[in-house]
């Protein structure tokens, strides 16, 4: 049984690297590996939105990434670069006084150092974008 990292670089809709690692996650998962994170980084974090709303003939691709959390996998948005691209939770609204917030529930607000963290345990990582 292997331990993979995931690092998810490109946004929820307009590239297939989020819908390819997950996809990639959800094969591990039943093929008996471990996945120990999930970490998005630069428009990965779009994934982490819990405004996305896709159309009702398409892939939902938000609704998948709850049910992989559901599962025990840990969903780490990086807070730097969902900072700068609008994907906040409440703490990060207080802190830079805006009035809404739109993180998913599955999902958390981290730094790199989490990841890293969690890559030191891996066997494997493995970059989407």
């Amino acid at each position: 049984m292997n331990k993979f990292v995931l690092f998810v670089n490109g946004p929820a809709y307009g590239s297939q690297h989020a819908y390819t690692a997950l996809r990639f996650a959800q094969a591990a998962l039943t093929a008996g590996h471990q996945v120990r994170q999930v970490f998005f980084y630069q428009d990965g974090v779009h994934n982490a939105s819990r405004l996305l709303c896709p159309a009702s003939d398409e892939f939902d691709i938000a609704q998948q990434w709850q049910l992989l959390h559901q599962q025990g996998i840990e969903l780490i948005s990086c807070v730097s670069a969902g900072l700068r691209r609008g994907v906040i939770d409440a703490e990060a609204a207080e802190d830079s006084e805006r009035d809404s917030t739109n993180l998913a529930a599955s999902f958390v607000l981290g730094g790199l150092g989490e990841f890293i963290s969690a890559s030191a345990e891996a066997d494997r990582v493995l970059q989407f974008g």
